[in-house]
């Protein structure tokens, strides 16, 4: 599992949030899509790295502008886990 941010500008509202995560679902294979505007970014959750390049492409056809991705290991956290 990867867990992708991704610093999007141009987000102004709950609705740029929304339209955000329906694209990211209709195009990649994902599992969990958190947008917010107040930050600026964009948290996925799926099992593979989504294409950087693709996403760009994606989001500038909607008029949004992908400023940076970061790309980690996500390990999900269960009741009872404990950390390490």
């Amino acid at each position: 599992m990867r867990k992708i941010i991704a610093k999007i500008d141009g987000m102004q509202c709950n609705m740029c949030e929304t339209h955000i995560n329906d694209l990211v679902r209709k195009n990649f294979p994902v599992k969990k899509v958190k947008s917010s505007h107040v930050k600026g970014e964009c948290e996925i959750i799926a099992e593979q790295d989504i294409p950087r390049e693709e996403l760009k492409y994606q989001l500038g056809q909607m008029g949004y502008k992908l400023e940076g991705y970061i790309s980690e290991p996500y390990e999900k956290k269960g009741f009872f886990h404990r950390p390490k």
